[in-house]
């Protein structure tokens, strides 16, 4: 019986031995997680720093005008004899463009003239007789002022005839007719409207602080709706005033419309570039690890992974520029940063491009 006992318990010995070695042996154990076996090369891609143009830029919105913008409207009241325009058609300056009745002053206009004749003639008359003293200085000098007051009525009537005729400011595009021939006008009728289209103004605003950067002369990008194109623009002016409800500065940029595919009314998204360098120091903005006390980044440095602190300032959508830290030719890496220890051996498989 005693025999039977230390056989059972030689046997219970074996298989706890037999399980030890299968289960718990270091090839086992190596089995479940040799990928991240301490100290082992990681995969890694990187990104080799270069100086690159680095653009500082500022996006808003504007509106499209019309580079002359003006309601035609008459100076005097009266029936409107003539419209001398066709919707929609390209005009030259002092091309008249609408007539008033002036009837009225036409007959004046002649009866100034025919007293201004009589009054010139009677002058002559006189100034022969005062060579011979025939009349007083003073009879010829009454028929001097007489000529003077009637061609200060000439002056006035045809004056008041001008105003009976619209004609073009500038050269442009004549809008939409508001009236038709035979209607009564007034000094409150607008007849039209007329537009200089082939140059059109962009008016934008920016934040105050971007006052001192942008300059006069300065060149902008902007899109329009339904048009792939990018147009570009010059700045001609910037308001004097900053806007104290906003704090933003109104500027105007002009545009060429020489095709004609851009229309006064239209909404603009601008892109001003306010500076630029051409020596920065970019970085993909994964790259970065933040640490309490500032940022860093891995670098290759000859074939390991080495903690870089870095300092950065301007930033775009996915590059960061990096002021101290770094230089021409540093191999950054990119991606694999969560398993990337100091001094890890690296393998890089790609080049962030």
């Amino acid at each position: 019986m005693k025999n039977k006992s230390i056989l059972i318990i030689l046997l219970v010995v074996a298989v706890l031995l037999g399980i030890k070695f299968i289960f718990l042996s270091p090839k086992a154990k190596n089995k479940g997680g040799g990928n991240f076996s301490k100290g082992g090369p990681v995969k890694v891609t990187a990104y080799i720093t270069q100086p690159t143009i680095l653009e500082n830029k500022i996006f808003a919105t504007g509106t499209i005008k019309a580079y002359e913008e003006a309601a035609l409207i008459p100076e005097v009241s009266g029936k409107l004899q003539k419209i001398n325009f066709t919707e929609g058609s390209p005009v030259s300056k002092g091309t008249l463009l609408a007539k008033i009745v002036d009837s009225d002053l036409q007959a004046q206009l002649v009866k100034l003239n025919t007293q201004l004749q009589l009054a010139e003639d009677k002058e002559s008359r006189l100034k022969q007789l005062l060579n011979i003293q025939g009349v007083s200085q003073e009879d010829y000098d009454a028929a001097i002022n007489t000529i003077k007051v009637i061609k200060a009525d000439v002056a006035f009537v045809q004056s008041q005839i001008a105003k009976t005729e619209i004609r073009a400011p500038f050269d442009g595009e004549i809008g939409l007719r508001l009236v038709s021939e035979g209607s009564f006008v007034n000094t409150n009728t607008v007849l039209t409207t007329m537009q200089q289209i082939n140059l059109l103004k962009i008016d934008f605003m920016v934040p105050e602080k971007y006052a001192s950067i942008i300059k006069k002369g300065d060149l902008i990008k902007f899109n329009v709706e339904n048009v792939r194109d990018t147009f570009a623009a010059k700045v001609e002016a910037i308001e004097p005033k900053i806007d104290p409800t906003t704090r933003n500065i109104t500027m105007r940029a002009v545009v060429n419309n020489s095709k004609m595919n851009l229309f006064a009314g239209s909404f603009a998204r601008v892109e001003l570039i306010a500076s630029r360098k051409h020596d920065a120091l970019l970085i993909p903005t994964e790259a970065i690890i933040p640490e309490l006390k500032g940022k860093k980044v891995f670098v290759n440095r000859k074939g390991k992974a080495t903690p870089i602190k870095i300092v950065t300032n301007t930033r775009n959508d996915k590059m960061i520029e990096v002021i101290e830290g770094l230089k021409v030719g540093d191999t950054v890496i990119t991606t694999g940063l969560m398993n990337l220890k100091p001094d890890n051996d690296l393998i890089i498989t790609n080049f962030k491009k």
